[in-house]
């Protein structure tokens, strides 16, 4: 069953969608409306805007949008009613849970279940014989009982079915166990567990739920990690090990370090404010994460090739999100871990050391590009300059290319404007390739190719456009949406799509209250709702008047009194003749 009206419509007024998105992303002003850099996906120009007006977001970069609702499943990673929860428990409302068809809510809470008991589980297992491995691991690591503890650390038995039994004498079902990815189908049709004989980490989100776990194998035996995949409660895209504990330690500062073991004991050392990506390289989801809870992140990743790659992947990910940058270099190419630990008692000294003396993420950069190069050598010195100028063009601060080219001009003992001009040069280069992938963007959306929504939209182009644009009309005219109906029956839209929203809409039209997008939330999907709002605000900068309408009614009666294709395949001259006298007709 559906959530009663009456909840909606005050959820909806207890909701201002400014004061929700703004907690998420920096907006300024613009006009009626707000903007800022989406963050649903990277970009250097701000194309996210707020629409107060009638409660919708959409990006005009990534064709993301939606009402309040649509934007917390999103940036949250919740269905939709884990969604309204989330808003109901901020504006003080309790959700009427009774009348709620909620299968996937119940699931996602049956898996996270499921996951508290298995991290439990595997704690036990850890502090019993059966665990002796793998705390003689972690102790050898140099980790105290505390700080075990502190994290739920555990050790998955040899037993492939040791956690399946376990949890089916709890009465989960074995489908339940396989969807939270702890454990799988075996040849022979039983649930096996999916991880044994691993020293296990319980991955916990920010609402401090047990979403996942990563499991290390004590032997030479690879994969050395093995990582829960994607479930209805965990996206290892979005999330990041002991965030939980560091976003509320950090103050403005994050240490990013690149494995389990790494952060552990960084926090052990007094750096709370440590944490980690999961398994996968730094995602623009993960970095925006980061710029919810502080100003500045330290890349700490492991000195060798691989933790270099790392970085310079991470380093324009983080900036774009819009955090200050820097790189700390751990000496003798160590891992934190390692650096920490060998310096005993005095771990947390050195390494304060080092991460106050750390040069930003361009110093980091520049040095890097010095690496191997004899810069008393003419040809050398050019290649240096040449990368150096690329590198500076990629910064969005004129401030800063001033800053470095100076500080390059002397180093070298080259004119600060030579480095300049190339540094113009490679930057118009930049934007133009920027301009030629927009265009492509722009020329697919309006060709309609790639509208999973509405398919029937490149079939019907001009009758889709005037109903998309009759639908914004009504958004900012209710008042009208009798007299628009008798004009222009739901029967005459070309499109089952715009058919759906328009019938939607003036289903929810009531002459007392404003028209939103969460008006329409429990009759259209997720990504319908997003369609709607990429609609109008495609529209928002036009004021539409009753005389606008009346053109937009005229195109949708003269496009469905058209024969379509198949019928003018068919049709006698007669029925050419009369088609034709309806459109002169219609026109007049």
């Amino acid at each position: 069953m559906r959530l009663p009206e009456s909840f909606l419509q005050e959820l909806k007024a207890r909701t201002d969608m400014t004061e929700l998105v703004s907690s998420y992303v920096n907006l300024r002003r613009s006009g009626r409306n707000l903007v800022g850099l989406c963050p649903f996906h990277r970009e250097k120009t701000p194309s996210f805007n707020v629409y107060p007006e009638n409660g919708s977001f959409y990006c005009f970069g990534c064709g993301t949008g939606g009402d309040v609702i649509t934007f917390v499943r999103k940036i949250e990673n919740l269905d939709y009613m884990e969604a309204v929860r989330f808003l109901a428990q901020r504006a003080g409302l309790t959700v009427p849970e009774e009348q709620v068809d909620d299968s996937m809510s119940r699931l996602r809470t049956r898996v996270l279940e499921i996951n508290r008991e298995t991290a439990r589980f595997y704690h036990r297992v850890l502090l019993s014989p059966e665990g002796r491995p793998g705390l003689e691991y972690l102790t050898g690591r140099g980790l105290t009982m505390k700080t075990i503890r502190h994290f739920g650390l555990g050790f998955s038995p040899a037993g492939r079915f040791s956690l399946t039994d376990h949890l089916k004498k709890m009465g989960y079902t074995e489908q339940e166990l396989i969807q939270a990815n702890v454990a799988f189908r075996s040849r022979s049709g039983r649930a096996m567990d999916r991880f044994y004989d691993r020293v296990m980490f319980p991955i916990i989100d920010l609402r401090g739920n047990v979403v996942a776990f990563g499991g290390r194998i004590l032997t030479d035996e690879k994969p050395k990690y093995i990582n829960t995949s994607d479930t209805p409660v965990y996206h290892k895209s979005s999330g990041l090990f002991a965030m939980n504990f560091a976003k509320n330690n950090g103050g403005e500062q994050l240490i990013l370090a690149e494995g389990y073991m790494d952060v552990i004991s960084l926090h052990q050392a007094g750096f709370t404010n440590a944490m980690a990506s999961l398994g996968t390289s730094l995602t623009v989801e993960q970095a925006r994460l980061m710029a919810r809870y502080a100003k500045e992140v330290v890349i700490c990743y492991d000195s060798d090739g691989a933790g270099q790659k790392a970085a310079a992947r991470a380093i324009p990910m983080l900036r774009e999100a819009g955090v200050l940058v820097k790189v700390l270099s751990v000496p003798g190419n160590k891992d934190p871990d390692e650096y920490i630990r060998s310096h005993g008692a005095e771990g947390h000294a050195y390494f304060k050391r080092l991460l106050d003396a750390c040069g930003n993420d361009v110093e980091y950069r520049l040095a890097k590009l010095k690496e191997g190069r004899n810069l008393n050598a003419a040809e050398d010195k050019v290649a240096y300059l040449t990368s150096a100028a690329e590198l500076l063009a990629t910064l969005d601060s004129r401030i800063e290319q001033e800053v470095y080219a100076s500080r390059l001009a002397g180093e070298m003992g080259v004119d600060k404007n030579a480095i300049l001009t190339q540094v113009n040069r490679q930057q118009r280069q930049r934007d133009r390739q920027e301009k030629r992938r927009q265009f492509r963007e722009i020329q697919q959306e309006l060709s309609a190719v790639r509208d999973p929504v509405n398919p029937e939209k490149s079939r019907h182009l001009r009758s889709a456009n005037a109903e998309e644009a009759l639908i914004a009309y009504l958004f900012a005219h209710p008042d009208q949406a009798e007299e628009v109906k008798a004009q222009a029956p739901p029967e005459k839209f070309s499109t089952a799509f715009t058919r759906r929203v328009y019938e939607a809409v003036l289903e929810k039209i009531t002459e007392d209250k404003p028209l939103t997008l969460t008006d329409l939330t429990e009759v259209l999907t997720a990504e319908e709702i997003s369609a709607v709002a990429r609609l109008l605000a495609k529209r928002s900068s036009e004021v539409a008047e009753i005389g606008d309408a009346a053109e937009y009614i005229q195109v949708i009666l003269q496009e469905a009194g058209k024969l379509s294709e198949e019928e003018l395949k068919n049709a006698s001259n007669e029925d050419l003749m009369q088609q034709m006298q309806k459109l002169r007709e219609m026109k007049k």
